[in-house]
């Protein structure tokens, strides 16, 4: 997807440092960024655009910004009435096009095949941003723990199941971009191949969580590596610390350990057109058109850290594990496979 094809304006650039081993200071002037102001000058006419839970937190911002900037956007909800409610708001606040809504339960592996069978024509921008966080062990009918099978399956059978319309649309354009949603929670855990869906350890709900935004860092990895000859690219964001309905399902303890992270600095809660900046970093700006595999925190590149990292100390680290090619490769067939069992 060309960044824009500027009317008035052009992309603003956006040059991330270079990597460190240092954390990058949580007072930093870009983690105050909005949305809209990524945007400014971006014009996105011509670009279609899905925004998986684009009906709550940081996803409306998104959608809000695309289609301020002229993007037709098409909302991917399970809830389609709050879904057209926010369409109906987007409109009247962008004088834009009124996002189109469509139904997408992420946990159910045939209703995303439907949706992808459905859709018609060129797709320039897929965002998966769509979450969800359990307070204990919930299973999809295959058996799949629902973290992992909504955060990452879900968004993994999108993507593949909507690759040719993002080929289409990288050859309409000039190339396609996915934006994969992940978390600082991916520092807590890697990829555990013996046992994804807790058949045999004991359930934890952060660890499992924690694994679904790994694998979201990791498909960003693979699919750049698969479908960058084709003109589509992959990038993973890191919103940062946002209430939103997300953290509703928490239990007792992930609200303390929340806290607790707050308290210690690791974190400063953010706006969610602060939060839903990064996404669009990912989205519009001119160094990431062609360019994947790459894991952004505060609309910038995240440096990367071992995996024995502590979390409290880089809280705006990407660990070795989520960016490892070898794992992203690994992770890929499991999934294909999972998804053809």
């Amino acid at each position: 997807m060309a960044t824009g094809r500027p009317a008035t304006g052009t992309a603003r650039e956006l040059t991330p440092p270079p990597c460190t081993t240092s954390a990058s200071p949580s007072t930093s002037p870009s983690a105050s960024r909005t949305a809209a102001e990524v945007v400014e000058g971006v014009d996105l006419n011509g670009v279609r655009a899905i925004v998986t839970g684009g009906s709550s937190g940081i996803g409306v911002e998104t959608a809000r910004a695309l289609a301020w900037a002229g993007a037709e956007v098409t909302l991917a909800v399970r809830d389609t009435t709050a879904g057209e409610a926010v369409a109906g708001t987007i409109r009247e606040s962008t004088g834009g096009i009124r996002p189109r809504v469509v139904r997408l339960d992420l946990a159910d592996r045939a209703a995303v095949a439907g949706f992808a069978r459905a859709w018609s024509g060129p797709l320039h921008l897929l965002v998966n941003n769509a979450g969800v966080i359990t307070g204990g062990l919930e299973r999809t009918c295959e058996g799949w723990e629902l973290q992992f099978a909504t955060n990452h399956l879900g968004h993994f059978a999108l993507a593949t199941g909507l690759h040719d319309a993002l080929a289409l649309g990288a050859s309409d354009l000039g190339g396609a971009r996915i934006v994969s949603v992940s978390s600082t929670a991916h520092m807590r855990s890697g990829i555990d191949f013996d046992d994804l869906h807790f058949e045999r350890r004991a359930y934890d709900a952060q660890i499992a969580y924690a694994q679904s935004k790994t694998a979201n860092s990791l498909f960003a990895v693979e699919a750049t590596r698969r479908w960058a000859s084709e003109g589509i690219v992959a990038n993973t964001v890191n919103p940062g610390g946002v209430a939103t309905g997300l953290q509703r399902n928490f239990t007792t303890r992930q609200r303390e350990s929340l806290d607790a992270a707050e308290a210690a600095g690791v974190f400063t809660y953010k706006t969610v057109e602060q939060g839903a900046a990064t996404s669009l970093v990912a989205a519009v700006a001119p160094e990431y058109a062609h360019s994947g595999g790459h894991y952004l925190d505060d609309s910038q590149e995240a440096y990367t850290v071992p995996n024995d990292a502590d979390l409290a100390r880089h809280p705006h680290g990407v660990k070795e594990w989520a960016l490892d090619p070898a794992t992203a490769e690994r992770l890929w067939a499991v999934s294909t496979a999972l998804l053809r069992s």
